[in-house]
């Protein structure tokens, strides 16, 4: 008969008794769905790769410390949500780069694919406009589809605050996104092209 499986809080505390393999053996389990949320949090794949290294590393530094209240996943999550926050606020602390114009000899894009990713960057630099407290629930809810339960859990905050902090965001994002909606009603919400290429 062969032997269950060891679950995960079982490889924690492994790890935390010297079984060198049983932490690896947890990252394999979980490296995918970790990697999703640190994907869909900082939205850039260099930063995803390393606030998951960095949430990884502490997770196995704090894994002796780990007691069963919460699940082993809620508590990664938790740890990879708190090294993208980290990554966020460095991030924005920084300058921005402008990205380099097509050259001619590069091969032109349709322009039903140039409107799509047009739509993507204008709401790429909306969610940047929100601080950082409202623009994570809002990630987690809507685009990662974590219950208001869930979201406390992983950012360490009560449900009516996750429920305040979207909704604030959400009303931001309805007035910078409106005219996506509604084109003729522009207003005076810049485009992606026009906000970056003032001063040209």
């Amino acid at each position: 008969m062969t032997a269950a499986a060891p679950t995960d809080a079982d490889l924690i505390a492994a790890h935390a008794a010297g079984d060198p393999q049983a932490f690896n053996e947890l990252v394999r389990r979980h490296r995918d769905r970790m990697w999703a949320v640190a994907l869909r949090t900082v939205r850039d794949p260099e930063e995803a790769a390393d606030a998951l290294q960095e949430a990884f590393i502490s997770a196995f530094r704090a894994a002796a410390n780990f007691r069963a209240e919460s699940q082993v996943t809620t508590w990664l999550h938790r740890i990879v949500v708190n090294a993208c926050l980290d990554r966020v606020r460095r991030r924005q602390a920084r300058p921005t780069v402008p990205l380099p114009e097509q050259g001619h000899n590069e091969p032109a894009v349709p322009r039903d694919s140039m409107a799509e990713r047009e739509t993507r960057l204008v709401i790429a630099d909306a969610l940047d406009q929100l601080p950082d407290d409202q623009r994570v629930p809002i990630v987690m809810v809507d685009v990662e589809g974590y219950s208001v339960a869930e979201t406390a859990k992983l950012l360490n905050i009560a449900e009516g605050t996750v429920k305040s902090r979207c909704a604030r965001g959400r009303a931001k994002l309805a007035k910078l996104l409106g005219h996506l909606r509604n084109p003729d009603s522009t207003g005076d919400v810049p485009t992606h092209e026009s906000k970056h290429g003032e001063g040209r």
